[in-house]
This record gives structure tokens, C-alpha cells and sequence, in this order.
């Protein structure tokens, strides 16, 4: 069922150092809250977002104040499967519990409107190399790859809406970053996108994330 909706989790300080590499705790935690589940990751329709309130210190990241974390769904179940197991088992990872959880309904959007990131954007592609290339903010066909994964997500969700997604190359503070994920390193772009199109395809991407592998915490929109 449709619903398209963010959940807002407000999380304890922690009592361990996270890693800086600490997405795997953010997925590992997601699906710890729903349950045995078969969601492929690759196309996934839901977007994951990283902590806020992190304060880099020498061997990971403090978060003496706690975190705020986000969690976007489409799909009104997953939601409700993510709320019901947290309330039931609010612990997180690194001796953070959860303390608050807030909903927040999608905005209206226009049918232009540029997004901040909350986790970089990972953009593979799959041509000669079967494990896929990495493409960076500054690719030429960077926004052709993300409008084509987001075309999948939206022919997944049996949505007819029309839109572009592309790189704000006009940034002057875009970066990439290598993560680490189960010992595989991924470089992705830290930098805005602007999404184009119908407003309720716009209203999607703002859910589902943008680019690959948005349920393992990359390109969460903000």
C-alpha cells in the first residue's frame, strides 16, 4: 500500500565509539525492527538516512547528545513493521536506545526541487566490469544512471510518473566518499540532486532515495 512517509528516531548518546564506517548498524538495525523479510536491497523502495549530531573523534564518532536518524518508506506495512519492532526493541547499536519516534508526511513539492543529501549517492555502472563501475558526481552520465534507477523504482511500484534526476554540478562543495560495506569499499558522491518531473514523482524520490542501494543507507534525500 502507498503511503509515503518518513519516520524520525530520535536515539540515546551512545556508550561505544561508532565506527566511521557505521552503516552496516543503521541496516543490520532496520532489519532487525522488521523481521524476517526478502527485500532486495538493489531497487529497494524505502531510503535509509545516516545519524546527525556526530562528533568525529580519533578512532570513530561520539554522539554524546545523541542522534537523529530517518528512516523513508512507499510501502504503508514496512513502516508499520519498522515502528512496532522498535517500540518492541529499542535497542539500536553501540549502547543507543530509542527514545523518541516522530512521523512526518511528505511534502508538496513543485515539479523542480533540489535535495541535500544525507547519505552519498552511489551510482554503479554495469557495462564491461560485472561487479559495475562507480560514476561520480562530475560523470557526464551520472544523471542518465540516476534517472534510469529511478525509473526502476518507480515501474516497481506500478507508478506511471515521469521524471530526471541529475547531479547540481554548480556546487561548489561537492565531495566523494569511500565506504565500506561487508569489506567492499564504494566510492559515492556527496552532492545535491535535482529532480524533475511530475510532483508526485518527485514526492517518490524524496522517499525511495536516489541512485543505488538506497536500503543500505546511500542516497537518502533531505
Amino acid at each position: 500500500m502507498e503511503v509515503l512517509v518518513r519516520i524520525h528516531i530520535s536515539l540515546s548518546p551512545n556508550t561505544e565509539i561508532l565506527p566511521f564506517d557505521y552503516q552496516h548498524y543503521l541496516t543490520g538495525t532496520f532489519h532487525k525492527w522488521i523481521g524476517e523479510n526478502n527485500i532486495h536491497d538493489e531497487i529497494s523502495l524505502y531510503s535509509i538516512g545516516w545519524l546527525d549530531a556526530g562528533a568525529p573523534v580519533k578512532n570513530g564518532i561520539n554522539f554524546p547528545k545523541g542522534a537523529a536518524w530517518f528512516i523513508s518508506f512507499w510501502d504503508d506495512e514496512l513502516m508499520r513493521r519498522t515502528m512496532s519492532g522498535a517500540i518492541k526493541d529499542p535497542d539500536a547499536f553501540c549502547g543507543m536506545k530509542v527514545t523518541e519516534i516522530k512521523i512526518q508526511e511528505t511534502p508538496e513539492f513543485t515539479g523542480r526541487t533540489r535535495f541535500a543529501v544525507s547519505g552519498p549517492i552511489l551510482i554503479r555502472k554495469y557495462d564491461k566490469n560485472p561487479n559495475g563501475d562507480h560514476l561520480l558526481y562530475d560523470n557526464p552520465e551520472a544523471g542518465h544512471y540516476l534517472t534510469e534507477t529511478m525509473k526502476r523504482k518507480l515501474i516497481k511500484a506500478g507508478l506511471n510518473h515521469e521524471c530526471t534526476i541529475r547531479f547540481d554540478t554548480s556546487y561548489s562543495r561537492a565531495k566523494t566518499k569511500l565506504v565500506k560495506i561487508n569489506n567492499i569499499s564504494n566510492r559515492a558522491s556527496i552532492c545535491p540532486v535535482i529532480v524533475e518531473g511530475d510532483p508526485e514523482a518527485v514526492k517518490f524520490a524524496w522517499n525511495v532515495g536516489v541512485g543505488h542501494c538506497t536500503g543500505s543507507a546511500f542516497g537518502a534525500l533531505r
